[in-house]
């Protein structure tokens, strides 16, 4: 209703400033300060002030006066405040929420028939995925739910470098040495975990073996690297026999989290099908094309980029940022919007792409990137394996083990009980321990720099995942003693929402009703901003509202009039909803109990 409500806010308010005679391209619409009850502000007045030659107070009360409020649906009343415009919500608005919001589907908007192709993770397939690059896919599977909810068709894609170097080398490596050549044993018992020792064997020996040795092994690498570039089916099977098996397991990782792909889209696609070859003539072709240090380059200086892009070397042989601008040319092709989730040491490499494709004549206004900075490691039992790196899979198995402890703390009066049997505190330690992971990283914005910390991320008593899945399971728990299944639809098991929002009438209700009207703005201005971590701040300010109705609002206790318990238990629902469905787009379970 808040979409419904602003549009109305926007239309009257244009129509008041045309008979006035004031443009209408600046509403100065906004929020309202804290302690005024309206839900939306204009301080138009303040720029019209010079131009009706009268105080911004004034202004504000002539154009108050040229809307008839009697024509509005969702605006009561028009105060004004100084320079301000505040609009007060009709019933209707409250009422209207109420229905809405106790549908399971709250919060999706209306199809935009706007395809949007969502890349992101596209770790190479070397070996296990490092928690250094967690942030990526849950900040790419984040936005990718976001612009779901927001209406477009999203494809999620995982872009896989399997033409590079560092494959013809895993490649090489994998067919040169046996299991007794390798000098440990694989640290988890997964696909990706034992093929990365063959991998990192093969780069010791590149570095500590004889010079005829390397030289030989340098021969057989370039080998792999010619084939893959002219298309050799040959190679290319060579290649995907290592980069299949590689990816099966990163796979799995990923979907702990989870994040999950529609298509895994491999860089030798666009060497294979010609799209490589026909972009290096075109880019040979360019006024800004020099071949210059044995290698072909575009020198984009006039183009406020200060470092050359080498688009093809002197054997002949293209480069990542090669295949990848033909990879976007592709994009281009199949969607209408194409974004893509890149850590901040890309920021560079990024712009040079999206340079090179308004160079070939591109439009880039629907090419959007978000970038992020990398996650600080928590102390203790993250340390570092054998100097290899911590893994995700580390992270979250950490996670879960303190999720554990902290839920079988919380809850052992409860497990004594039988009340929660094992199976109910593990189901309750993966939701509340990914989701913990998940949420810190993902609310914070990507451009800063993050410190984990287990004590913050785990602490059911402050605004962490725990504390907003917390009020969902509290929320489920209302429903189930009002003889209501939380899982299934509730409007069809005789929940009314139809109900008069006029009877909650204590502030803790109206803050809390408000904030829920407000979940589809919050997720239409997200998903324009690209900042999933907007949704995060509002599951905090609706865990905030509905603690302070449950702290003051009895639902179902004795003395409750009916019709009351009627509009608090629609109220509930309503909330579970909300909240749910914005852990939902942060990619956090939704505990039915805790």
């Amino acid at each position: 209703m808040f979409l419904s409500l602003r549009t109305e806010v926007e239309t009257a308010l244009e129509g008041a400033l045309s008979t006035l005679g004031y443009p209408t391209d600046d509403l100065g619409i906004e929020e309202p300060p804290e302690d005024v009850e309206s839900v939306l502000a204009s301080s138009v007045a303040f720029r019209l002030a010079s131009e009706a030659g009268a105080a911004p107070p004034q202004v504000a009360g002539e154009i108050a006066g040229e809307i008839d409020v009697d024509d509005l649906t969702y605006v009561a009343e028009i105060q004004t405040q100084g320079p301000y415009l505040n609009f007060l919500p009709s019933d209707a608005y409250f009422d209207e929420t109420l229905v809405a919001a106790t549908d399971e589907a709250y919060g999706h908007l209306t199809d935009r028939e706007t395809s949007v192709v969502v890349e992101h993770t596209s770790a190479n397939p070397t070996g296990p995925v490092h928690v250094g690059r967690a942030r990526n896919p849950i900040i790419g599977d984040a936005v990718a739910n976001l612009l779901a909810y927001a209406g477009y068709d999203v494809d999620r894609h995982y872009y896989v470098n399997d033409a590079g170097r560092q494959m013809a080398v895993f490649t090489w490596a994998y067919e040169t040495f046996d299991e007794a050549d390798l000098e440990s044993e694989p640290e988890r018992d997964r696909i990706e975990y034992d093929l990365v020792r063959y991998y990192r064997k093969g780069n010791a020996y590149l570095e500590n073996a004889s010079e005829a040795e390397v030289e030989e092994a340098e021969a057989e690498i370039e080998s792999i690297m010619q084939g893959l570039e002219a298309g050799d089916e040959e190679a290319y099977e060579r290649v995907s026999e290592v980069v299949d098996q590689v990816l099966s397991g990163m796979r799995e990782c990923l979907e702990r989290l989870p994040a999950e792909f529609d298509e895994f889209v491999k860089e030798t696609r666009f060497m294979r099908n010609g799209d490589t070859d026909d972009l290096v003539d075109r880019l040979q072709a360019l006024d800004e094309a020099v071949y210059d240090e044995d290698a072909w380059q575009l020198e984009l200086e006039n183009h406020g980029i200060d470092k050359n892009l080498v688009f093809l070397r002197s054997d002949g042989t293209s480069l990542y940022a090669t295949r990848d601008i033909a990879h976007h040319e592709w994009k281009f092709e199949e969607y209408d919007r194409a974004v893509t989730v890149l850590g901040e040491d890309h920021k560079l490499q990024a712009r040079q792409v999206e340079t090179v494709l308004e160079l070939l004549g591109t439009d880039t206004e629907d090419l959007e990137q978000v970038l992020y900075s990398y996650v600080n490691l928590p102390e203790g039992k993250m340390s570092t394996r054998r100097g290899t790196g911590v893994d995700l899979d580390d992270l979250l198995d950490e996670a879960i083990d303190r999720a554990r402890q902290e839920v079988e703390d919380r809850l052992d009066d409860r497990i004594r009980d039988d009340d929660l049997d094992a199976a109910d505190v593990e189901r309750i330690a993966h939701q509340v321990g990914i989701g913990a992971v998940r949420y810190d990283v993902v609310s914070k914005q990507p451009t800063k720099a993050i410190t984990f910390e287990w004590d913050r991320a785990l602490d059911f008593e402050a605004q962490s995942a725990p504390y907003v899945q917390y009020v969902h399971a509290r929320c489920c728990g209302i429903l189930e003693e009002a003889g209501l299944d939380p899982d299934d639809d509730l409007a069809a098991q005789g929940l009314e929402t139809a109900v008069d929002a006029d009877l909650l009438e204590t502030d803790a209700e109206r803050d809390l009703l408000e904030t829920i009207a407000r979940f589809p703005a919050v997720v239409d201005e997200a998903a324009e901003d690209l900042e999933p971590h907007q949704i995060a701040t509002y599951t905090r300010e609706i865990a905030d509202r509905f603690n302070g109705f449950y702290r003051e609002c009895p639902v179902l206790a004795d003395g409750v009039d009916d019709d009351l318990r009627e509009a608090r238990l629609a109220l509930v629902a309503a909330s579970k909803h909300a909240v749910a469905n914005a852990l939902a787009i942060l990619g956090v379970a939704a505990p039915r109990s805790m």
